[in-house]
């Protein structure tokens, strides 16, 4: 489980095609430290297993499925990445619960900056709308964040200078994709309402 604040604004430093996955290999001295072999860290809001490691870099295998429903699958060499290592257990959970299951992607639609902060509106696929709400929590590019504004088929968030500067949302620009993972809680709540309704099997 992660928690989505960015531990490292991590880089791509090769992709190797594996015909029906990828390997990558990323640099980031941060997450690397202590790292062993099965260790998870998130990639851009994706668990991944690291396969080899060194002082500062590790490789993970991503099959094609991942490749598919996520934004890895346009990630190269020099690509920036949010990386996170898994909360420890009894550590503050400083954001919200993660789980590094990616629910779909949205687009970066506008990026209006202020003297403090900048609003971004991302594109919001039908099927996650639900579970969107204004105060909300949500995951982009495994960053922990609060909704301002659920709107039709987009939703906006708020960042922080810090945001802006240690993750790729401050050099992400409108057109690029971003991975998104909606509140895990939400979609508990709606399963059991659903086992709850008239004429639900228990």
């Amino acid at each position: 489980m992660f928690t989505g604040i960015v531990e490292e604004l991590g880089e791509v430093t090769a992709v190797e095609d594996l015909g029906d996955a990828a390997r990558f290999r990323l640099r980031g001295p941060v997450v690397t430290e202590g790292a062993r072999h099965g260790d998870s860290i998130a990639v851009n809001g994706v668990c991944l297993t690291v396969v080899e490691h060194d002082g500062e870099e590790f490789t993970a295998d991503v099959m094609a499925e991942t490749l598919k429903r996520s934004s890895l699958g346009v990630l190269a060499a020099g690509s920036r990445v949010n990386l996170e290592r898994p909360t420890a257990v009894g550590a503050r959970l400083g954001g919200h619960i993660v789980q590094g299951h990616v629910d779909g992607t949205g687009t970066i639609l506008e990026r209006t900056p202020s003297a403090h902060w900048e609003i971004v509106k991302i594109s919001l696929p039908a099927p996650l709308a639900r579970y969107v709400v204004e105060k909300g929590s949500i995951t982009v590019d495994g960053i922990s964040l609060t909704v301002v504004e659920a709107g039709a088929g987009h939703f906006t968030v708020s960042l922080i200078p810090t945001t802006l500067a240690l993750t790729t949302l401050g050099i992400k620009q409108p057109g690029d994709p971003v991975n998104l993972e909606v509140d895990v809680v939400a979609k508990y709540v709606e399963r059991l309402l659903g086992d709850r309704a008239p004429g639900a099997g228990r």
